[in-house]
């Protein structure tokens, strides 16, 4: 171990709750011993540590479960430490080929300054900005050329390139990998090396880039940084990871009552799993209210908790009381605010519109073979009154349409 590491400061009870707030919820915390180490030695120096976290910005927006190690990040910031906010404009050029079976295209200089900049003012909605260090790793990596990239090659050997499972299996599948994959777990390390960073976070399929940042830095002379890896949330469906491609996810620039619904929407058991990822509480309070739920207090109390939570930190808490009530209302068959409203004409001289027909030229299904399924279901009101003749017809009139529990218009034929 590194001698400076080595020192021995006395584990404070401050230190001992660092450790827990940054054990909570965790993957991995490599090598924990080294990070107690820095910890105390940070608690009796009163010199904050430098914790990492890099996102590159492969798309214009965040979800709710990338998230999971933003939360992280300012679990620590309020501890004191310092967080970086590392944007990887460069790395983003090379295409990070973590999980994948094929060459991951890299994006356009112009894609990625517009991706950065919706990246960083969302994470913002979840650290202290005034206490956050931003970066892009274009300052380094630019300035490294082809002599330094020669050089940095040198520090790591190919064998332990294809210990990375992405690469190896693609070897064995004989699925081409390009030579310039192999830069980006050297960059991403090279970053930890750029930064002096002490702690760097990240998805747990992000474990060997990380890796390779403790190995580089010991490279270059540096006291190793430890590794924090973070789960892969699961989405609204509670069985594959959160992603926009499988429509299971919040988005964070959703709609206040969009967003309290979706929360809404997930299991009991998920919840819980929720809370110790997203939540801000504490374990003792998470704790006690599973408690309660277990005693007999209704589940939906402590979602209905999470629901306003999530959606206040990204919106206010007076959106997240509308959107409370907007659930209320229409849970109870009442009529939302924000209702659309839409003028739509009658049939041929006048002759009254198909309720199928009428579904889809308001919006709320795609086609009327979709209503009509809909309305088998029970999952079709006019006027506050369940559908069940898929033959109804509507005349002259302003009607509210609802289809299921969230899809409202209201229609007027003319």
């Amino acid at each position: 171990m590194n001698q400076a590491l080595a020192t021995q400061y006395p584990v404070t009870d401050r230190v001992r709750e660092a450790l827990a707030v940054s054990l909570r919820g965790c993957e991995e915390l490599l090598p924990q011993d080294d990070w107690v180490k820095k910890l105390t030695r940070s608690e009796a120096t009163g010199t904050p540590l430098r914790i990492k976290l890099g996102l590159d910005p492969t798309a214009p927006d965040i979800h709710v479960g990338h998230t999971v190690v933003l939360n992280k990040m300012r679990q620590l910031q309020d501890l004191g430490h310092t967080v970086i906010f590392l944007i990887g404009d460069f790395t983003t050029l090379i295409g990070d080929p973590s999980g994948r079976n094929s060459t991951r295209p890299p994006l356009t200089r112009e894609q990625i300054e517009v991706n950065a900049q919706t990246y960083y003012r969302q994470a913002s909605m979840v650290l202290d900005p005034a206490r956050t260090e931003i970066r892009y790793n274009s300052e380094w990596g630019d300035a490294l050329g082809s002599r330094g990239m020669i050089q940095l090659a040198a520090r790591y050997t190919v064998a332990r390139m294809m210990e990375r499972n992405d690469f190896h299996d693609r070897y064995k599948a004989g699925t081409p990998i390009s030579v310039h994959e192999f830069l980006y777990p050297l960059m991403q390390g090279y970053d930890s090396v750029a930064l002096k960073s002490d702690l760097e976070l990240g998805g747990t399929d992000q474990k060997f880039n990380l890796l390779v940042g403790r190995h580089l830095q010991a490279e270059y002379g540096q006291e190793p940084q430890c590794i924090l890896t973070m789960p892969l949330l699961e989405g609204l469906d509670g069985i594959e990871k959160m992603s926009k491609s499988k429509n299971n996810y919040i988005g964070i620039s959703e709609d206040a009552n969009t967003m309290f619904a979706k929360v809404l929407s997930i299991s009991d058991t998920l919840m819980w799993r929720w809370y110790t990822l997203l939540s801000f509480r504490s374990m003792a309070e998470i704790e006690a209210l599973k408690v309660e739920v277990q005693g007999g207090r209704n589940p939906k109390d402590a979602k209905v908790a999470l629901a306003r939570e999530i959606t206040a930190r990204f919106h206010s808490l007076a959106a997240a009381d509308l959107a409370e009530q907007d659930f209320i209302n229409r849970s109870q068959g009442g009529v939302p605010e924000d209702i659309t409203e839409l003028t739509l004409p009658l049939g041929l001289d006048g002759a009254p519109v198909g309720i199928g027909a009428l579904l889809k030229s308001a919006g709320l299904v795609a086609s009327s073979g979709e209503g009509n399924r809909l309305i088998d279901g029970a999952g079709v009101r006019v006027d506050a009154n369940p559908v069940s003749d898929k033959g109804l017809k509507l005349g002259a009139g302003t009607y509210v349409l609802q289809v299921g529990k969230r899809r409202f218009a209201r229609v007027t034929l003319a």
